[in-house]
C-alpha cells in the first residue's frame, strides 16, 4: 500500500490530494486563483498561492487514512513565483514527515492521468492547457513531442480574445457558452506536420469582432477552429505511430465540443479515446498524486538539495522510468488503408486516394480543406517531380469526390525502413523543393516511400503544402521531419544529423540556422 500526498501550484490552482493505490481513494481539495480583471497576474496568483497552499494541505492531510509514504509535488513547467511557494511547502513537509520527495512534470502528469483512468496500454496524449499545447507519444522511455504550438498555448490564445472583447477570466468557458448561440465564419487554419499555430487566429478573431461580427458567431468560429485543428494533429500522431489509443489532457480538455471531436474522429478510425473527468483535467493535484505513486514505486524520488523547480520543464526532459516500451503492430501498404485523413486503395501498380469528410470539422470548414488540399497535392507533387524529387506520376483526378489516382511507389514507409542514407535523401529533397519555391508540409516518415535494396526514396502526400519563399516556412519542413523522427526513430539524433547533411549540400544554410531557433521556440524553452 502506498499512500501519497500531492501538491499542485504551477499557476492559477493551489490545490493537494492524498492518494491510496490499493483503495484508488483520491481526495482532493483546491482553491483556485480567480483574477479582477484580465489575465492571470504573475504576483497576485504567487500571493494567492502562498496564502491558499497551507490550508489545502492540512484539509487534505485531515483525509489521509494512514501515514503519508511520499510527497509529490510539481517541479513545472509553470508560473515560477508559484512553483517557488509549493517547491518549499513540499520539501518542508518530506523533512517534517521524514518521507522522500517525488518532483514530477505537471504535463506529464496530465498524460499519465489519463493512462491510468483509461487502462490504456501506450496511448497518444493531446495535452491542451492555459499556457501549452502538444501531442505527446512514448518512445524509448521518454515522452516525445510529435507537435505542439509554435506560438501560444490554446488557452491562453482563447483568453486573449475574450480580454479583447472584455470577458474576465477564464475566457474558455464564456467562449463555449457563447458558441452555441453562434454561426460559423472563416478563420485561418494553420496546421503544419503536427504542429500548429494560434497567432493568426487570434488576430482574425479580434478583427471580425472589432468589424462588427457577432461574438457569438466569432466565439462559434474559434472552437470549431481551434479544436478541429487540435483533432487532426492528434489523428496525425496516430497514424505516424501507428497507435490506437488517445487520452486527453489539460483544462481546455473540459470544454464539450473538444471532447466530442476527438471522440468522433477516434470512431471514424476505430481508435479509442478517454478524457478524465473535468476535476482531474484542469490543473489539479489529483493528478500530482496518481504519478507521484507511480514514481515512488519506481524509486523515482529526489533529493531535496537536487529538487529545484523548473518554470520550463519540458515533458520530452522527463527520462521515464516507470513504464516498459510497448510498439504497435506495423502494416505495410497494401489493400485498403487507413490514413490521417484519407482512405487509400492499393490495386496492383495503382493506388487510389480519397479525402474522406471528417465529421468532426464543421461541413464548411472541412470541404474547403479537402477540396484546397486536393488541388495543392496535385499541383505540388507534379512541381516536385519536375525540379527532380522523386514522387508518383498522377494518373487522374476527381475534385468532387476528393480523390486523386497515382501510381505506386516503393514497398514500404521510410517509417519501417529508417537508416542514415535514406534520412539524408529526404533532407535533399526537401532543400530542392525549397528552392522551388513551395514546402511540402507533412514531410513525416510515413510521407516518404522506399523499395527495399534501393536508397531511392520517394515523397508523397504535399496535400499541406504550399508556395512560399520565407525560410521560416522551409526550416519548420525540416523540423515537422525531425519531429516525427523522434517519435518513430531508435536513433532520431543521427538521423536528424544526417538530414541536415543532405539539406546543407544542397539547400540554403540560412534555413539551418532558423531550424536551431524554432527548436528553442516551444512552450518550456
Amino acid at each position: 500500500m502506498t499512500r501519497i500526498l500531492g501538491i499542485e501550484g504551477t499557476a492559477w490552482a493551489a490545490s493537494a490530494a492524498v492518494y491510496d493505490d490499493t483503495t484508488e481513494r483520491l481526495f482532493v481539495e483546491s482553491d483556485a486563483y480567480q483574477p479582477a480583471s484580465g489575465g492571470i497576474h504573475p504576483r497576485e496568483a504567487a500571493e494567492h498561492m502562498r496564502s491558499a497552499i497551507p490550508e489545502v494541505i492540512e484539509t487534505a492531510l485531515d483525509q489521509a487514512e494512514g501515514p503519508i509514504d511520499a510527497v509529490a509535488f510539481s517541479r513545472g513547467p509553470g508560473l515560477g513565483p508559484c512553483l517557488r511557494i509549493v517547491g518549499t511547502a513540499a520539501r518542508s513537509l518530506a523533512g517534517t514527515l521524514d518521507v522522500p520527495l517525488v518532483g514530477l512534470n505537471h504535463m506529464v502528469a496530465h498524460l499519465e492521468i489519463g493512462r491510468h483512468r483509461s487502462g490504456f496500454d501506450s496511448p497518444i496524449c493531446l495535452n491542451a492547457s492555459g499556457a501549452n499545447a502538444h501531442v505527446l507519444g512514448f518512445r524509448n522511455g521518454r515522452y516525445r513531442v510529435l507537435g505542439e504550438t509554435m506560438d501560444t498555448g490554446v488557452g491562453n490564445a482563447i483568453d486573449k480574445f475574450t480580454r479583447h472583447v472584455g470577458w474576465s477570466h477564464p475566457g474558455g468557458p464564456k467562449v463555449e457558452q457563447a458558441a452555441m448561440e453562434g454561426s460559423y465564419i472563416d478563420l485561418p487554419y494553420v496546421v503544419k506536420g503536427m504542429d500548429f499555430s494560434f497567432s493568426g487566429i487570434m488576430s482574425a478573431a479580434k478583427d471580425a469582432y472589432d468589424e462588427g461580427v457577432p461574438v457569438e458567431d466569432v466565439s462559434d468560429a474559434l472552437q470549431e477552429t481551434i479544436f478541429a485543428m487540435l483533432t487532426e494533429v492528434a489523428e496525425r500522431a496516430l497514424s505516424l505511430t501507428g497507435r490506437n489509443e488517445l487520452v486527453l489532457g489539460g483544462g481546455v480538455g473540459q470544454n464539450k465540443r473538444l471532447r466530442e471531436m476527438l471522440q468522433e474522429m477516434a470512431d471514424q478510425r476505430g481508435a479509442s479515446f478517454y478524457a478524465p473527468e473535468p476535476a482531474l483535467l484542469r490543473d489539479n493535484a489529483g493528478m500530482i498524486a496518481v504519478l507521484g505513486a507511480t514514481m515512488y514505486e519506481a524509486g523515482d524520488t529526489i533529493p531535496i538539495a537536487d529538487s529545484g523547480i523548473d518554470a520550463d520543464f519540458r515533458p520530452d526532459q522527463v527520462p521515464v522510468t516507470w513504464r516498459s516500451e510497448t510498439i504497435p503492430e506495423r502494416g505495410d501498404r497494401t489493400g485498403s488503408l487507413e490514413g490521417a485523413e484519407a482512405v487509400v486503395e492499393i490495386a496492383g501498380e495503382t493506388v487510389r486516394k480519397r479525402r474522406r469528410p471528417k465529421s468532426y470539422r464543421h461541413p464548411t470548414l472541412d470541404e474547403r480543406l479537402r477540396r484546397d488540399r486536393t488541388v495543392q497535392e496535385v499541383r505540388l507533387t507534379h512541381e516536385a517531380r519536375t525540379l527532380g524529387v522523386p514522387t508518383p506520376i498522377v494518373r487522374d483526378v476527381d475534385l468532387a469526390e476528393t480523390t486523386i489516382t497515382f501510381e505506386r511507389v516503393g514497398e514500404r514507409d521510410l517509417r519501417d525502413a529508417l537508416s542514415p542514407d535514406r534520412a539524408r535523401a529526404v533532407g535533399s529533397h526537401l532543400a530542392k523543393i525549397h528552392a522551388g519555391g513551395f514546402v511540402h508540409g507533412d514531410p513525416t516518415v510515413r510521407n516518404v516511400r522506399v523499395r527495399e535494396g534501393d536508397p531511392e526514396t520517394v515523397l508523397i502526400d504535399f496535400g499541406l503544402g504550399y508556395y512560399t519563399d520565407d525560410v521560416e516556412d522551409y526550416a519548420m519542413d525540416l523540423h515537422v521531419f525531425e519531429q516525427s523522427l523522434a517519435g518513430t526513430a531508435d536513433d532520431p539524433e543521427s538521423l536528424a544529423t544526417a538530414a541536415e547533411r543532405g539539406y546543407a549540400a544542397v539547400g540554403d544554410s540560412a534555413v539551418i540556422d532558423r531550424l536551431r531557433e524554432i527548436e528553442g521556440r516551444g512552450r518550456y524553452q
